[in-house]
């Protein structure tokens, strides 16, 4: 995967589960440049501005401005294979901070915790 790296926040374009339409969502690339050395695919972390709900796996960004989102948002531990092709365009990055809180959500859902 070219010009995209981990911890970039991106726009894509995400089909409904029931294939009925498609809506454009912010993501954050949590898979790494060696997973994308031959692949077309990239693992994302979905995001959403709904801060109320904060359910296991979630969190809260402290630095949405700076990730280049609108609004005060939560990285989800909904994670998603998508391809390349997918990714409509780079919104910003996700501050160190952040993405170092993301990483351990995942683990702790994957339960990859060492």
């Amino acid at each position: 995967m070219t010009g995209y790296e981990q911890g970039d926040v991106v726009l894509v374009r995400f089909v409904f589960t029931d294939e009925s339409g498609a809506k454009r969502r912010p993501t954050v690339i949590v898979s790494t440049s060696d997973y994308h050395q031959g692949r077309q695919e990239a693992i994302v972390a979905a995001i959403t501005s709904n801060v109320d709900r904060m359910l296991v796996g979630d969190h809260l960004i402290e630095g949405w401005r700076e990730a280049g989102l609108l609004f005060p948002s939560v990285a989800t531990g909904i994670i998603r294979t998508i391809k390349q092709t997918m990714i409509e365009r780079r919104l910003g990055a996700m501050p160190n901070g952040d993405m170092a809180a993301i990483k351990r959500q995942l683990q702790y859902i994957l339960g990859l915790q060492s």
